[in-house]
């Protein structure tokens, strides 16, 4: 029978964290009988290959959940005194470079987290496949992207798509469309945890094919783990491949740079993290801090509640993390081979369907970079951090605000006092099918400086909004902006249709 080994004992695979003292843990009754639960789903899977991948994930799973409960315990918490803005060289001005030899991108290798559902935006399926513009998915852009870089400079970057069990079967479908492109995709699994029931600590799940429900991706800090057991970290190395290249699949502005790329391979960073400068809109963003002499990753969760208005202010923590992450695949590599990857728990509290309370244990790919030699963070500019987490970001991407050329967005020239505006669009657009139906045509934004819509509003072909503009119906009203409506500085309020006759 396959059991799960001790914290400290080795696999080849396997991850044993032997810089934690787990003996108390490991001795305390919700550690065992989690290690007992978990061991009794791994001896029922009889599948040898399924078996091995699900015993590697349990033994990963179980050692997050050690530290859960040891850090628990000891209630250890971040030094607020030793938390400093960071050192000019920890956070380096982007540069434009010359003569940047294009060669060096046969040495990367793009990754795309993809382990998200469409969910939030009303839609089925990954949420990748969301048309964004000109009928084009996120996954559509993404392809064309790398597609273009290898036509344009003859090189081979191959492009990766981190599933989570929610994604991997509409994902392997979507895929075989891109066969005859000029392009190599590879994809691998993130991990699949166990909820844990916040009250007995013991997993939700009974067996292995327990419902999706029980199981949930942990973070995108997994992606260490699942690169190493997948095996395509060893492969990608093999390959020639010696930087990784990470970003959210939602985030339509990060692009591959060369600048950046250079920048890394000059200063001989193991990572780097893309950091742009904070908004209003961007207070809970983490940010990079000087710790000990080191640079880390703050979490707003991380932040005592009497030091929160310092985080959120643009005072001290003037930069934030856009996610957008390069590493060196040689130092991934010599991390997981060390057992060092000590990442910052993040505890998902959630309530299922049926009512019943249930943690998440995660990690963010962020906090690794205190892992990392000579880890750097390179202050972006704003154009970069392109996410589109909701149907109002979606609005400014559907619009001429932005070009669109090889799967690249960039801001239309004639933007030219910059930034983008504000729209905050009402629940009646929250999902992409009620968006699609309230627009007869995507307005002229180019001059627009903030938008509000509430309530039951329709928006006719070859409107302009310019200013600021605040829509709302209340409730049982209707607002129909007619066609060729031309909108600037105004508040409209109650009813309104305008009926062709």
């Amino acid at each position: 029978m396959a059991t799960l080994q001790e914290p400290g004992k080795k696999d080849v695979r396997q991850r044993g964290h032997s810089a934690i003292d787990f003996k108390s843990a490991t001795t305390g009754v919700a550690a065992k009988t989690m290690r007992n639960e978990l061991n009794r789903m791994v001896s029922g899977e009889t599948d040898p290959q399924k078996r091995k991948i699900f015993e590697a994930e349990m033994q990963s799973f179980f050692l997050l959940f050690n530290r859960f409960l040891t850090e628990r315990a000891k209630g250890e918490k971040l030094d607020w005194e030793k938390i400093n803005s960071p050192k000019p060289e920890q956070v380096r001005p982007y540069a434009v470079l010359d003569n940047v030899d294009p060669s060096i991108l046969n040495k990367l290798a793009v990754l795309k987290l993809n382990g998200g559902l469409g969910t939030t935006m009303g839609c089925v399926g990954p949420k990748s496949i969301i048309e964004v513009r000109e009928g084009m998915t996120f996954l559509d852009l993404s392809v064309r992207q790398i597609e273009h870089l290898n036509e344009k400079y003859n090189v081979n970057v191959p492009f990766i798509l981190m599933n989570s069990f929610n994604t991997d079967e509409d994902t392997a479908r979507i895929i075989q469309k891109y066969q005859n492109h000029n392009i190599n995709i590879l994809t691998f699994n993130q991990s699949r945890y166990p909820r844990v029931d916040k009250e007995s600590l013991l997993p939700c799940p009974q067996e292995t094919t327990s419902d999706k429900a029980n199981w949930y991706p942990p973070g995108h800090g997994d992606i260490f783990d699942a690169l190493t057991n997948s095996g395509l970290l060893d492969k990608l190395i093999a390959a020639g491949k010696e930087y990784i290249f990470i970003s959210n699949v939602d985030n339509l502005g990060a692009v591959v740079d060369l600048n950046i790329m250079q920048t890394m391979i000059d200063a001989q960073a193991e990572y780097v993290m893309e950091v742009t400068d904070k908004t209003k809109a961007d207070v809970k963003g983490g940010t990079i801090i000087d710790y000990d002499g080191k640079a880390r990753l703050l979490e707003v969760a991380q932040v005592p509640k009497d030091h929160l208005d310092e985080f959120c202010s643009t005072r001290k923590f003037k930069i934030f993390n856009t996610n957008n992450i390069w590493c060196n695949l040689k130092a991934i590599k010599k991390v997981m081979d060390e057992d060092a990857l000590n990442l910052e728990i993040i505890v998902n509290n959630k309530v299922t369907d049926g009512g019943q309370a249930v943690i998440q244990l995660e990690t963010a790919i962020g906090a690794a970079i205190k892992h990392f030699d000579s880890a750097i963070g390179i202050n972006v500019p704003r154009s970069r951090f392109l996410p589109v987490k909701s149907c109002s970001d979606l609005l400014l991407i559907k619009s001429k605000l932005y070009n669109l050329e090889h799967g690249v967005l960039t801001m239309d020239k004639s933007r030219e006092f910059g930034g983008t505006p504000v729209v905050k669009l009402g629940d009646q657009f929250k999902k992409v099918a009620n968006f699609e139906k309230r627009f007869k045509s995507i307005p002229n934004i180019t001059e627009l400086d903030h938008l509000t819509v509430a309530g039951d509003v329709s928006f006719g072909k070859g409107v302009r909004l310019a200013g600021t503009c605040i829509i709302v119906a209340n409730e049982g009203n209707k607002i129909m902006i007619p066609d060729g409506t031309n909108l600037e500085n105004k508040l409209i309020t109650g009813n309104l249709s305008i009926i062709d006759h």
